[in-house]
Parts: C-alpha cells; structure tokens; sequence
C-alpha cells in the first residue's frame, strides 16, 4: 500500500508539465484535413477559466459535474476543470437515451452538466431535469447542434483563471463512474484522486505497461473517455508521461486519424481488433495471406504493409481488454508481427489489475497480477477475487451493493476464473451470464463463444438456451459472411459447428446456429457502450423463440 504522502495526484502531474513545456503540444483535435492543437499552456489556462466560471455560477466544492459527449479536446479541459474547481466529475456515455441519461443524472445528484459532440441531443435532452446547469461545447460540424444553456466561448471570455495551483486531497472523491453494465442496473463507482495516482506510480515504478520504454509518447482517443480503460490508459497515461492525446473526429476519418496519429499505445476492445481483422481480410483472402506469409521476404513486406495500412507501426503497445479476447483472434495477429497483450480490471479496480507481459504471452489467460495486486479465487464458486491499493471507496449512495461487492479487503469482480502454476489468470466467465439447461446441467457461454472467432465470416456470437436441452448459438454474420456465396457460408459454418461440439461435453454441444437477421448495435440496444453483449436484452426479445429454434432438424437456422 502506497502512502499518500508518496503519491502525486493526475492533477499535479499535469501541474509539472505544464511548467516544464508550456509550448508543447497536449492535444490534437481534427477538423477535416487540418490539426487544431492545443498546448499544455493553452489547456491549463481554460481549464482554469471554466472552473472559476463553474463557481462563478454557484457551484460549491465537492459538487457533482456530468460530462456527455464523445471524445474531443475539450471533454479533457472539461475534466481538468473539474478537478482544479474542486468538483467532482460524472462522466457518462454519448450513447445514452434520455431516459437512462435522466436516471443517471438523478443518482449521481449533478449539478451542471457539460454537453459537447453528440449525434442526437435532439432526444436526449429531454432527459436533462430543469434544475441542472448546461454548458455546450463549441459546435463540431457532423453533430447535433447545442442551443441551451452557457456557452464554452462565453465563459471563457467572461471569467479569469482561478490562479495559481490548486490542490485536491487524496481523500477526496475523483470522479463517480457508472458502469454501463449489461443488467441494465448502472452503479456509480467513486473512485477517491488516491486510486489514479496509486496506480500511476506502480506505472512509474515498474514500467509494466512500458509506458516509459521509449521517448515519444502518443496516444489515440477514441474509446469512450467515460469509460475507466480510455480515462486512465490514455487520459491518465498522457497526463503521466507528458504525451500528446490526439481524438478520432468521426466514423468515416477514423482510419486517416489514426494513421495522422501513430500512437505509441494503441487499446482496442475485442470488438475493434475484430472489426481491423475483417477489414483486412476483406482486401487479402485468409488463402491468400497464409501464401505470402510463408514467402520470408514477402512476409516481412506484408506484416509491414498491413501494419502502416492501420497506423499501428510506431505503437510499442498494443493492448485489449473490457472483454476477454479470443485466442483464435490473438493469435491471427501473431502471425502478423502484432502482439496484443490482455488487460484485465474493471471500474471498481481502477481498470487495473493484471497485464499480459510483454516477453511471456500466455495463451488463454489475462496475464499475470500487476505488482502489489493480489488474486484469489472462491473455492466454491470459481468467482476472482482482487485486493489492490487503487480500489473504488463503494458505490454512491447504495451501501448494501459496496458490501456485497467489497468484503474483507477483497473485491468480489462476478467473473469466474483460474490461476495456473505461474501466477497466469485464466477467466472462465461470469457468473451472471451462466445458464441452467433443461437438463439441469450449468452452462458457462464464454469459452464456447469464443471458439467462433477462428471463422471469419462470423462477427458476433452468444450462447444462449435457458430453458432448452441443448444451447444454441445466435451469431450475426461479418460483411465478408453476407458476401459469400451461401453454400460456402452454409459448408463454413457447419464445419466451424462440429468442430466446436466435437471438444464440448455432451449437455455442452450445440443444438444449431441461429443466423440473426440484424447486427447487434449500441443503438438497438444489443450493445454496451464497450461494445459487450446486453445477454439480458438478448433473452428478453429472443427467449420465446428458443423452443421453436430448437425444435427444428436443422443445424442451421435462419431468421
């Protein structure tokens, strides 16, 4: 356990470097073909002028203050100002439905909130209640126009910076996360400014990630920053090693972007690194790609060539996690000359807890514990159990859920797991998303659903069957799956069936696959805002049809 003493805060880290490189360049924001670039000056001087504003219009210390909005440079002044005010910030997804924005904003007891870069505030300012302050963000062309509440410019030029530096305890409440969660229950995680800076300086000590490997240090926002990997791995690690944060402006230019970036670390959800596989696959056939890699030369032209094509030749880490990543799809990138190491945590650990070393990946695990993190697992229920400096304070304002999840020390993560020999974690499952068949056999989906990532034509999978003999999968296909001919598909797809079946136990194997006719999407509500799978909404809109799906003869079936 760190002292706090020990310990400097996310804030006096940005405090040093501004001191030491005014000039240099903290953020990079695209519009179009063009750079707008901030310094470290430039963003401390805002962020000192919105949090005078903030106060100037009756905000106390230790006021609460939602950000919404997707990643852009001034949701980083935003949350600096925040901290300088002495607020406490609730970041929240751009995502959101009104109503789920309005339930988040009611628990969390906000008091103003930033709107910024959004594709339908149309809608989801009907979730906003009448008592809380908006400050829009200037507009970003492509997104919803904001004409409520203050204005960004009009606060800058209407407030001084707060002077000097102003100090946050280590005691005092960081920022409150609600965790998007695939209940449908979010939870507000307080993490206290102890927890950021103790992990910061397990960083700064044992360099685990690398982040101090080299001397250039660029990181690509896009991930959503309410989300605790893209706060602490970009947010937090440029803040820490004095980097520069460049954002993806849209959909369309977000290959260019990152390719204009070059990021020395690079994190992608399994979803993201599958999304970058198909695309490729989709210029180069698997048939082909397997030829020229065995050709040495060719071979070292290819990986190089596939590497600069993603923007991905300068990035010393390559990183995955918020979901466990197949090792059919890690090892796909292996072949590649790209090795991406697993992360493991969750909110209430601060998004840290264990990391794949660089020099010994371990197939089908997490990585090992990060130093001073212990592991454990429940004998009786399998369930992973952590006890870290940086853990959350609990839940606000829900004591009974912070006892049920924090006990003795240990935070019970609701993911099931093993350790092996080595100190490697193995994540099994969780243990929501475990089903009883009607064999009264216990079903954990994980470990069957990502035996699929080896067929390329499939791009989301979930086993389900609560209730039925045998489990069904529901898969949605790739592009490159709805473009092949349909007795290729139909011959793939069955041959990817027997092959998973043929390493399960009986009460295991899968009756059929059922082809969805409609990917799953953030906005159908099928999705996480990190792009995990919403199990219960699944079950809800399809559960009805599980008998009827099971008792067809054929493996394969068809919405």
């Amino acid at each position: 356990m760190y002292k706090p003493s020990d310990l400097k805060s996310i804030l006096n880290y940005f405090y040093d470097w501004e001191r030491q490189k005014p000039n240099a360049v903290f953020l990079r924001q695209p519009y179009g073909s063009t750079w707008k670039q901030i310094t470290w000056a430039e963003a401390g001087q805002q962020a000192r002028q919105i949090a005078a504003a903030l106060a100037g219009i009756g905000l106390k210390p230790g006021d609460h203050v939602g950000i919404v909005s997707k990643n852009c440079y001034h949701w980083i002044i935003a949350d600096l100002a925040i901290m300088i005010g002495g607020f406490v910030s609730v970041p929240l997804y751009p995502t959101l439905t009104a109503s789920q924005l309005q339930q988040i904003l009611e628990l969390s007891d906000a008091k103003a909130l930033f709107v910024g870069k959004l594709d339908n505030w149309e809608q989801m300012r009907n979730g906003v209640p009448a008592h809380i302050q908006l400050i829009a963000f200037p507009h970003y062309e492509g997104n919803s126009r904001i004409n409520e509440g203050l204005s960004w410019e009009g606060l800058l030029a209407a407030y001084d910076p707060l002077p000097g530096n102003p100090q946050r305890g280590m005691d005092e409440i960081f920022s409150i996360l609600y965790t998007s969660g695939t209940t449908g229950v979010p939870k507000g995680v307080m993490l206290d400014f102890y927890a950021p800076a103790a992990l910061m300086e397990n960083e700064r000590r044992y360099d685990s990630l690398g982040l101090f490997s080299g001397t250039e240090h660029r990181f690509f926002s896009y991930l959503p920053l309410c989300h605790i990997a893209e706060r602490l791995i970009v947010e937090g690690a440029a803040i820490l090693t004095g980097g520069t944060i460049s954002f993806a402006e849209s959909l369309d230019t977000f290959a260019k972007n990152l390719q204009d970036t070059q990021p020395t670390l690079f994190m992608g959800v399994p979803r993201i690194w599958t999304k970058f596989q198909l695309a490729i696959l989709d210029r180069l056939s698997q048939k082909k790609l397997n030829r020229l890699l065995r050709i040495p030369l060719v071979s070292a032209i290819v990986k190089y060539k596939i590497r600069s094509g993603l923007g991905l030749q300068k990035a010393r880490m390559l990183l995955t996690g918020a979901a466990p990543m197949p090792d059919a799809l890690k090892d796909w990138y292996a072949q590649l000359g790209i090795n991406i190491r697993e992360v493991y945590g969750m909110t209430e650990c601060c998004g840290g807890a264990t990391l794949m070393p660089a020099q010994d990946i371990r197939p089908g695990t997490v990585g090992r514990p990060l130093p001073n993190v212990e592991i454990g697992i429940v004998p009786d229920t399998g369930e992973v159990t952590i006890r870290l400096p940086w853990m959350m304070r609990g839940y606000y304002k829900d004591p009974d859920k912070t006892a049920e999840t924090l006990r003795d020390g240990m935070l019970y993560t609701g993911d099931q797991g093993e350790i092996d020999q080595d100190g490697f974690l193995k994540i099994t499952g969780r243990i929501s998303d475990t089903f009883k068949s009607a064999k009264g056999k216990f079903i954990t989906p994980g470990p069957i659903e990502w035996s699929f990532a080896k067929n390329e034509y499939i791009e989301q999978v979930c086993v389900a069957g609560l209730g039925i003999p045998q489990p069904l999968a529901l898969v949605v296909l790739s592009d490159i799956g709805r473009q092949v001919e349909v007795e290729k598909l139909r011959k793939s797809l069955q041959e990817t069936l027997e092959a998973i079946n043929s390493q399960l136990p009986n009460y295991e194997q899968l009756k059929a696959i059922v082809v969805m006719n409609m990917p799953w999407s953030v906005e159908n509500g099928l999705l996480t805002p990190t792009l995990k799978v919403k199990r219960h909404e699944l079950y809800r809109r399809y559960e009805h049809l599980f008998q009827e799906w099971y008792a067809r003869q054929e493996v394969l079936v068809w919405m």
